[in-house]
């Protein structure tokens, strides 16, 4: 029997006129508190081994956050026995909370700047959840149960069918009326009971996007996942005790292709949820994934299954614009490879949960980076350089038929550096922001976005739940699971859960047919076509090594990059500067 520890603690940070994180808006600040926003955490312990799985309402984690809280759990709470390799800190993805804890630059641009007292905040909440939940240790098992969605039921949606349905295991073409079906509609559920038969706790895994409120919306929101697991531990108090601390964690699946907005607006050419208050659709949207929850959660003693075992755990980083890929994931063509990070500028235009730049300029400035990008390549055909033919041919051979609008390993926009770029700073506030932070020296440090990425796994008895530093989409993921099970199934492991938003961040995971279409998501695959192979290929070589005796596996990948903190770009020495 396992040793479990649950705990949920508060770690609502208000600060006014910071940005939120997640929309990409200069417009989308903090100007009040609507609900607020925890970390749970959920320790396991067996055979001497232990790991902690943190869910946190935020957007996601960063490298910067984990390595600081892994750094200070270390420090001060040695005991524990913590490592990179056993905490697994994921971010539910609500899109309505406090930025600016990232070291690098893109995702810090619009808070703007990176914020150290949201940092901390963040940091110690979530150790505070950690030892919180080390004190509440005690003899537990675990039930693992699933359960699917009714048809009817309006939960989930796919906001990307074109591209979903390029995947040849698409065998049916999903339309627009049938889109709620073209997701996972199936949720997993670890239900936590001490020997008795007394309920401990629950985390669930469901796939759908954090965002039914909008970036027309400025105060602190937990959004849908927030309202389930609020439901869910009102519940679990009415239910099973009063006096005692229920802890359900709401984690993604997942989400790269999933909305829970259904309900079209034509004057914003947008998607909404059930009611035209975005609160009280969040609301309704948590309510459908607590009532899913609640139900499996009381079916699991019956019918779910007992998870026994030992507990393993691996992570490495690996360089992802750095990956030959395998024949066998390329359907045989060779010497495919992945690239730097970059945004495409159909990820800038938007998606339908929140749109970017108008579409009548999306539409131009694709027009013409592509036009740019067959004269630099047929310049590099004529060119004698062989370096300089080879690189631009690589460059463009991972990265199309993306029309690059900014090269995030380099720091480039438009294939320039953003001081020397004709666009007049009135334009738009971003690039008044993206100017200055030139102009100051801190956009010089690049990357500008996470490229060595942390892939980890852990294992629980015959369950392996996979860290994801990433948000990937539903034929991908299904992908994904079914590379890592063929594997793990060496082992006795016979559920495969992933866990997006995972100890880091770096964009999308579409498949190889679904980037070429170029959706809202294909375009923020930072890494190219071949991203999805390359997460494939290094969850593989993980999986190999969790098969071999630990005192017998290899350290895989490179070593993580933290910044020097007079290398992180922290907002603007003028206030006047930021547009409010």
């Amino acid at each position: 029997m396992y040793q479990i520890g649950s705990s949920k603690v508060k770690i609502t940070i208000y600060k006014e006129h910071v940005g939120m994180l997640g929309y990409g808006r200069h417009f989308h600040y903090m100007r009040g508190v609507e609900t607020e926003r925890y970390a749970r955490a959920f320790v396991f312990e067996n055979q001497g081994k232990k790991c902690v799985f943190v869910v946190v309402d935020y957007c996601f984690t960063t490298i910067y956050l984990k390595h600081g809280i892994v750094q200070k759990l270390q420090a001060e709470y040695p005991q524990f026995g913590y490592s990179d390799a056993n905490v697994m800190i994921t971010g539910q993805h609500t899109h309505s909370t406090a930025g600016g804890y990232t070291q690098h630059l893109i995702y810090n641009m619009t808070t703007p700047g990176f914020q150290w007292d949201v940092y901390e905040h963040y940091r110690d909440g979530i150790i505070a959840a950690i030892v919180e939940a080390e004190k509440n240790l005690k003899k537990a098992k675990i039930t693992l149960h699933k359960a699917e969605f009714d048809k009817d039921v309006e939960v989930a949606f796919n906001r990307s069918i074109n591209a979903y349905n390029q995947n040849p295991e698409v065998k049916e073409k999903a339309v627009y009326k049938k889109r709620h079906l073209a997701v996972d509609r199936v949720m997993k559920l670890l239900r936590f009971d001490s020997p008795d038969g007394h309920p401990i706790a629950s985390l669930n895994w469901f796939g759908v996007h954090t965002t039914s409120v909008s970036n027309r919306c400025d105060k602190v929101c937990y959004d849908n996942k927030g309202y389930a697991a609020e439901f869910m531990e009102e519940w679990m108090q009415e239910e099973y005790g009063h006096d005692e601390k229920w802890s359900a964690g709401f984690a993604q699946d997942a989400t790269g292709d999933v909305s829970p907005n259904f309900v079209w607006m034509s004057k914003l050419r947008e998607y909404r949820g059930k009611y035209k208050d975005d609160y009280e659709s969040a609301a309704y949207n948590g309510r459908l994934q607590f009532s899913k929850a609640k139900e499996i959660f009381e079916d699991a003693p019956s019918n779910g299954t007992e998870i026994k075992g030992g507990i393993d755990y691996i992570l490495a980083y690996y360089d992802m614009t750095n990956f030959d890929i395998s024949e066998e994931f390329t359907n045989g063509l060779p010497h495919q490879r992945t690239g730097d990070a970059c945004m495409g500028m159909a990820f800038l235009v938007g998606t339908t949960d929140g749109q970017g730049t108008p579409r009548a300029i999306g539409a131009l400035a694709t027009a013409y980076l592509n036009s740019s990008r067959e004269i630099e390549i047929l310049s590099a055909r004529l060119s004698r350089n062989k370096k300089r033919k080879e690189d631009v041919l690589n460059f463009y051979n991972a990265q199309r038929p993306k029309a690059v609008a900014m090269n995030l390993s380099k720091g480039l926009i438009a294939g320039s550096n953003p001081q020397k770029l004709p666009i007049p700073s009135f334009i738009d506030p971003l690039v008044k922001y993206m100017k200055h932070v030139m102009k100051k020296g801190k956009g010089v440090k690049t990357p500008w976005v996470e490229e060595r990425m942390p892939l980890q796994i852990f294992i629980l008895g015959q369950l392996a739940i996979i860290g994801i530093p990433a948000e990937i989409t539903t034929i991908a993921a299904e992908r994904l699971r079914n590379t890592i099970l063929e594997r793990l199934k060496n082992r006795g492991v016979t559920e495969i859960i992933l866990s997006p938003y995972a100890n880091g961040y770096a964009g999308y995971i579409t498949t190889p047919e679904e980037y070429k279409t170029q959706s809202y998501e294909a375009g923020h695959t930072l890494f190219g076509r071949w991203t999805l192979p390359a997460y494939q290929m290094g969850f593989t070589e993980l999986a190999n090594e969790l098969l071999k005796d630990p005192t017998e596996r290899r350290y895989l990948g490179v070593e993580s990059v933290i910044f020097e903190k007079d290398e992180i770009w922290d907002g603007f020495e003028d206030p006047k500067i930021r547009v409010y």
